[in-house]
């Protein structure tokens, strides 16, 4: 099947929520196709066979959660991404949703533009024939893996062994959301939740010497951290 345009699946009940993200993802220059309940989606997943599903984890008729969980489970669409749309207070469902495969989350009341970026980071991060190594640049950061060497607006930092391989798996996944536990086991190689509190120390010392680059590194709360494209 040919089509020039990606297609994103929006999954809510609310109708002026989908009707919002439908209007700024054509936009973008985005297809769109909706569903309003579990079912529906899982149709439309079936059918339209989209590049990426955001998808409301309150709905009617079954959680978003087991949605995720089915589509992350069938070889036919574990590599959809999948957005969740959560409410505020739904840490709990965000970290089982991350268990079962999903790629990032938005809070919701959410910034339109923010969901468009967030798109088209995961997407250009799973396209065909794209790099798997980290990102050279990102805003003012510029990285020269080779040489272990890390810079921000062309002035060198002096980064630890760790904070190099922090910054490196950070800019390796830029637009997605990296559990404390994840981390600790990609960068520390070791496991167990009491040692998490060593992953905030990092990354605040990372932090303070990214200067004008600090905040592509977003605090996700109650999961972990994010290395977020630049503002346009």
């Amino acid at each position: 099947m040919n089509r020039t345009r990606q297609r994103i699946l929006i999954v809510d009940d609310e109708r002026d929520i989908v009707q919002v993200l439908e209007f700024a993802l054509k936009q973008a220059g985005f297809e769109t196709v909706t569903a309003g309940d579990a079912g529906q989606a899982l149709a439309r997943v079936r059918e339209a066979q989209p590049d990426l599903v955001i998808l409301d984890l309150m709905l009617p008729d079954m959680p978003g959660t087991e949605v995720c969980r089915q589509l992350k489970s069938s070889p036919r669409t574990a590599g959809v991404p999948v957005i969740m749309l959560t409410a505020r207070g739904d840490e709990v469902d965000r970290v089982v949703g991350f268990e079962l495969g999903a790629d990032d989350y938005i809070t919701k009341p959410f910034s339109v533009r923010e969901v468009v970026l967030r798109v088209k980071a995961i997407l250009r991060r799973n396209a065909p024939g794209e790099p798997s190594g980290p990102r050279e640049t990102l805003g003012p950061l510029r990285l020269d893996t080779e040489a272990h060497r890390a810079f921000v607006d062309g002035v060198e930092v002096e980064l630890t062994a760790l904070e190099f391989k922090l910054l490196t798996t950070f800019l390796s996944r830029v637009g997605r959301v990296q559990t404390r536990e994840q981390l600790l086991h990609d960068v520390w190689e070791m496991t167990g939740d009491l040692q998490t509190r060593t992953v905030d120390t990092h990354v605040k010392r990372l932090r303070e010497k990214l200067g004008s680059g600090r905040d592509l590194i977003e605090t996700v709360r109650g999961i972990g951290y994010r290395m977020s494209e630049p503002e346009e």
